[in-house]
């Protein structure tokens, strides 16, 4: 059984090897599809690192009316901090945020000169809330609007609660990531149905190349698996060049996005999650390749080969 598989193997190099140009434009076609598998995966990581970045920057901020007291501000941030989906509360006092502000607008001397005019702090204090996850924060704006304590004299002391355009970032860059992971898959799949199409041509050239020796392989009695094996081997033979040929062709295009595309992608360093991630890229890659390299051969064999 060994040896019948190394003639196997040898017997597919060399099926491989006699192709030539066909054999050529096979890898050629599969390298493309491959790259943009790993091209597919890049985008995805850094898209959801992007997702990842606006997330630890999203919060909810509760701001609140000057006639306020900072006790009921203060009952509130603890009623908070003790939700399970909550993972920090900062207090922001009225005379905090008339200091933020005037630092903010230190150089506008008309807006500073307005404010001494009103003669009276007109800002009130706020809480910032961070919750585990974002999909949490709708539930923690229904609990302020519902909490009762909150109301005196039949007017809540609640301002207004900043969330909706917070979630609207996230809901429209999820919405994004979503339908440029189909997009990408539709064009993988356009790209495998091209390259199978190329492998079929490919071992259907080199099973009428070798129709002789396939006769003279019937007279003497070989197995089916014999004949077929070599044109299956020569299919996954071009995979696995095909892989290996798109992760060299990564290494220096990551770097180079790496290295000068840094700040651009918002600080996501492509080569650091290529090296840091070659098993996990280069086994979908490789695996895929040998996917379709031996599938294509496959169905080849099945359909031009009768044995």
């Amino acid at each position: 059984m060994l040896t019948s598989f190394r003639r196997v193997l040898t017997s597919g190099t060399k099926s491989f090897m006699r192709s030539g140009a066909v054999s050529f434009a096979t890898v050629l076609i599969m390298t493309v599809t491959l790259i943009i598998i790993g091209l597919l995966i890049f985008l995805s990581a850094l898209l959801t690192f992007t997702l990842q970045q606006v997330k630890d920057k999203v919060d909810v901020s509760v701001y609140f009316t000057t006639s306020a007291g900072e006790g009921n501000i203060l009952n509130l941030k603890d009623k908070l901090t003790a939700l399970p989906q909550v993972t920090a509360v900062t207090y922001t006092s009225s005379a905090d945020a008339l200091t933020q502000f005037k630092d903010r607008h230190a150089n506008d001397q008309l807006t500073l000169n307005a404010l001494n005019e009103l003669g009276a702090n007109p800002l009130g204090g706020s809480l910032s809330i961070k919750a585990t996850d974002p999909t949490e924060y709708q539930s923690i704006v229904d609990y302020v609007n519902s909490d009762t304590d909150l109301v005196q004299s039949g007017t809540s002391i609640v301002d207004h609660v900043d969330y909706a355009q917070n979630k609207i970032v996230i809901d429209r860059l999820t919405t994004a990531i979503h339908a440029t992971e189909q997009a990408g898959l539709a064009i993988v799949i356009i790209f495998a149905i091209a390259s199978t199409i190329i492998a079929l041509a490919t071992v259907r050239l080199a099973i009428y190349s070798a129709r002789d020796e396939i006769a003279v392989m019937r007279l003497v009695g070989a197995s089916n698996a014999y004949i077929r094996g070599p044109f299956i081997v020569a299919g996954v033979l071009a995979g696995v060049l095909s892989a290996i040929l798109a992760l060299l062709l990564f290494t220096p295009a990551t770097w180079y996005a790496g290295t000068h595309l840094s700040n651009w992608l918002g600080g996501f360093d492509l080569f650091a999650y290529y090296t840091a991630n070659f098993l996990r890229v280069g086994g979908i890659v490789l695996g895929s390749g040998i996917l379709l390299g031996g599938f294509a051969s496959y169905l080849a064999v099945r359909r031009y080969l009768h044995v």
